[in-house]
């Protein structure tokens, strides 16, 4: 084969050797990723229920991604490739960060707000 036709194989994401997880994902978990891709086209988040009957598996496989992450178990490829996704690693630091932005936001308001149903000031 020659090396331009490898060069673009290669461009497209071929997976030479499935046994090689370290030269990427195997077509499992590129299946995976493809159905998060198109989870998130759908739904604008990759947090993926696992109670919903339509999504329980792919959820199941999201949730297990985090476990991995958090044993520190995944190949820098895969984390980079969920990263480019806009994958959360921790919904409860997410949520933190996500209502302090909400919080900030809306404390100005607020006080503005009570100045002017309670003291009377405009």
């Amino acid at each position: 084969m020659s090396s331009d036709r490898i060069q673009r194989l290669n461009s497209i994401g071929i997976i030479w050797d499935l046994r090689n997880q370290s030269i990427g994902f195997s077509l499992k978990v590129k299946n995976r990723f493809d159905e998060l891709c198109a989870f998130k086209a759908q739904n604008g988040h990759c947090n993926v229920s696992t109670l919903d009957a339509h999504t329980k598996s792919l959820g199941k496989w999201v949730s297990r991604q985090r476990g991995f992450y958090k044993r520190n178990t995944l190949s820098s490829n895969h984390i980079q490739q969920l990263n480019s996704v806009g994958f959360i690693w921790d919904l409860l630091e997410q949520a933190k960060r996500v209502l302090q932005e909400e919080y900030l936001e809306l404390k100005p308001h607020t006080a503005t707000q009570f100045r002017r149903l309670y003291l009377g000031s405009p």
